[in-house]
């Protein structure tokens, strides 16, 4: 099984609806996003994926957040902008546009600081 990994990153803000601290003021971060993707077997040119099309891909999905205020941005406009939303989110989307490629979307990783991030995965 062949694991790849790649990353990108975002500046956004955003507010925790209903929390109560800091977090339910209005604030940005300079989101990290890791893709995590998985093939068992590599195509003609020995590649699971070209890592230029999924960053692209990756960079297609996260474009709409980027400067912008994610609450604003469905489905946050109804569910809470928070790391987990966003990691799930992120890699529902994927998993969709992935469809046709010999991969499979493991796991996303959103980073909101360095030292604190949520991981989704089906498993």
């Amino acid at each position: 099984m062949y694991e790849l990994m790649i990353e990108t990153s975002f500046a956004a803000a955003h507010q925790l609806r209903g929390y109560k601290g800091k977090c339910e003021n209005l604030h940005g971060h300079t989101w990290r996003v890791q893709v995590y993707v998985t093939a068992e077997e590599l195509n003609e040119l020995d590649l699971a994926i070209d890592f230029n099309d999924l960053k692209s891909i990756t960079n297609e999905i996260v474009s709409p957040l980027d400067h912008a205020c994610i609450n604003n941005i469905f489905p946050f406009t109804e569910k809470n902008p928070s790391s987990e939303n966003i990691a799930r989110w992120l890699f529902d989307s994927l998993k969709k546009k992935l469809t046709g490629y010999n991969i499979n979307i493991s796991a996303v990783t959103v980073w909101e600081s360095d030292n604190a991030s949520a991981t989704y995965s089906e498993e």
